[in-house]
């Protein structure tokens, strides 16, 4: 059930209707609400709500509508929010805002090293993709690796290169966080966490990432072998926490074929259209793993309407401490943007320009 809270209702209509709430849970906590757009809302459990407790909050002041979804998840699906949620990138910070999402945006391209190896590599790839056309700087301060061998970023290190990064280019900075203890530490230099597909089902990081202090964006990455339902009850899991801003990730599925590191469904762009109304961006790198593919699926992904992409580029590719095989050079990536772009504006009736 979702309940909308009347703009008009005063502090004590609200504590009254918490205090309800929390009676009727059983929670021990104070229940949140979410800021969607103009309307401020709480999810709950329709299962735990019988029909005594359904008149007692149809009967609140403080309460506009009470709303059931049939869905499980609730505040991220289109039944709920029939407009595509827009999201602005790099408001917090001293850089250029970016927005996502909505009916007319132009693809959002984010690109930069897999990892931020030193200081010297991260600002002349995000001075070069920049130049490319890229409007958002990737990169990783903390990397998971499947080796405990394996290169695995430089921290904190990491994330202040980011932040000077962000400072030389403009460029709002998009980095992975891994642990809940980590989100406000990270939130003080990026302007969007991202979480990985290894994180993707890791409730207490989704929980922090949705509670964040500065609302930051997150990007929301799809588990290895996650259904489009069990991704999308990830999302609810952040937009449930207070966090409305979050942008939904295809980086590919788990499958037993060794020629690519993962398959790309981007038949799953236009069924999460008609599910959800978050926005939805590809990773071409990490779905393929291998560079050759990486314009080909960015091509692909853009003509099946995703609203943005994440890529990994580097200097010298065949150097990267990390994901070398998958990466591109700046001039290849500029040659993406340029051909989505192109796409972009034939899918719209418009005429491109170059």
């Amino acid at each position: 059930m979702i309940i909308t809270i009347q703009n008009e209702a005063s502090s004590d209509e609200r504590a009254q209707l918490m205090a309800l709430l929390c009676r009727i849970t059983g929670s021990q906590h104070p229940i949140t609400s979410t800021q969607m757009g103009e309307r401020e809302v709480i999810a709950l459990d329709s299962a735990s709500l019988d029909a005594q407790a359904h008149t007692a909050l149809s009967a609140q002041p403080a309460v506009a509508t009470l709303h059931s979804p049939k869905t499980s998840y609730q505040l991220a699906s289109r039944l709920f929010q029939t407009h595509n949620t827009t999201i602005t990138i790099g408001e917090t910070h001293a850089c250029n805002p970016v927005t996502i999402g909505g009916e007319q945006s132009m693809p959002v391209v984010m690109a930069g090293p897999c990892a931020v190896e030193s200081r010297e590599q991260l600002i002349t790839t995000a001075q070069a993709v920049k130049r490319a056309g890229a409007r958002v700087l990737r990169g990783g301060a903390f990397k998971p690796r499947t080796s405990p061998y394996q290169f695995q970023g430089l921290g904190i290190e990491g994330l202040h290169m980011l932040a000077e990064a962000r400072e030389v280019t403009g460029l709002p900075v998009i980095t992975e966080v891994m642990e809940p203890g980590m989100v406000e530490t990270v939130a003080q230099y990026a302007d969007v966490l991202q979480i990985g597909t290894r994180n993707a089902q890791n409730f207490p990081l989704l929980l922090a990432a949705g509670r964040n202090s500065k609302k930051l964006p997150v990007l929301l990455k799809r588990g290895f072998s996650s259904t489009l339902d069990e991704w999308l009850l990830a999302a609810e899991y952040i937009l449930a926490a207070g966090n409305p801003n979050v942008i939904l990730c295809e980086r590919g599925i788990r499958s037993y074929d060794p020629q690519t590191r993962n398959v790309l469904d981007l038949t799953c762009i236009p069924l999460l259209h008609q599910l959800t109304h978050l926005p939805i961006v590809v990773d071409p790198s990490h779905s393929t793993g291998r560079r050759e593919l990486v314009p080909i699926m960015s091509r692909a992904a853009i003509a099946a309407e995703a609203q943005g992409l994440i890529i990994e580029a580097h200097p010298d590719p065949d150097k990267a401490l990390c994901d070398s095989k998958q990466s591109i050079t700046p001039t290849q990536l500029e040659k993406i943007i340029q051909e989505t772009h192109m796409i972009a504006r034939m899918l719209r009736g418009e005429a491109y320009v170059a």
